[in-house]
């Protein structure tokens, strides 16, 4: 009997084939299931709000403010990973990992918009010696 007890609990060991994945660390609801839908995913709805303002502001013809906008966006996504506890499908990976994809992506267009030739508002002193060695002018 003690034999049947053990072989129906089964192993720690994870198993060779996966049959399901596991939900991601902070995947659930933003707000309680009694609320609507939007309501509920209220993370992911802000970021792709912001976003999706940042490339309307872009599509007309304020190239460095909508990409900036579309930075910020990202970069509120990442706040907002770090500080809340259910962020709804805002949540994609490990806690981790989402702060520095979102992280990562969001500044590296805020500087490139900064950057942005003409008048660039950010100049980095290296880049032009760098520049120099590896274009001919």
């Amino acid at each position: 009997m003690a034999e049947e007890a053990v072989t129906r609990r089964g192993s720690r060991r994870f198993p060779r084939i996966t049959r399901d994945t596991a939900r991601p660390e902070g995947s659930g609801r933003a707000v309680a299931g009694a609320s609507s839908v939007p309501a509920r995913q209220w993370p992911m709805l802000a970021v792709f709000g912001t976003v999706a303002l940042g490339l309307l502001i872009t599509a007309l013809d304020q190239f460095r403010a909508g990409t900036i906008l579309i930075g910020v966006g990202l970069l509120g996504g990442a706040v907002m990973r770090w500080l809340l506890p259910g962020v709804g499908m805002l949540a994609v990976r490990s806690r981790f990992t989402d702060i520095v994809t979102y992280g990562v992506l969001g500044l590296a267009i805020v500087l490139l918009a900064l950057m942005a030739q003409p008048d660039p508002l950010l100049q980095i002193p290296f880049l032009k010696d760098t520049l120099h060695f590896t274009v001919k002018t």
